[in-house]
């Protein structure tokens, strides 16, 4: 059994092309031993947004606090905000965005261990 505290999970800014204000965290990947999925923890500092991708997994996400939105190809942003769960099917081009101008946007997402 692994418990670990969000609050004592190293954050690493994202430097990725097209990505704004974003930091990640791992507090269960595959150095803890999970047979399956690895979660994630995005933070969007206010106005951030993460880059354009699409990967051929899917992402299970959970809104824990603040509101942004995840826009798809074609431009339709659909509001995602804390409490929320998303399923970004494999293949799906989209971007997650932080739509408030003064409080941090954090998502989680789970993935696959091997796209941690």
């Amino acid at each position: 059994m692994r418990i670990v505290s969000l609050n004592d999970v190293e954050r690493v800014p994202v430097r990725m092309a097209g990505a704004s204000g974003v930091e990640r965290q791992l507090p269960i990947g595959a150095a803890d031993g999970t047979p399956s999925h690895s979660v994630r923890v995005f933070t969007l500092a206010p106005g951030g947004h993460t880059p354009w991708h699409e990967h051929p997994w899917e992402h299970l996400n959970y809104a824990i606090a603040g509101e942004g939105e995840i826009v798809a190809a074609d431009g339709t942003a659909h509001p995602f905000a804390a409490g929320d769960f998303a399923l970004v099917p494999p293949g799906e081009k989209h971007q997650y965005r932080n739509t408030s101008r003064r409080r941090p946007f954090l998502l989680l997402c789970a993935v696959p261990k091997e796209h941690e």
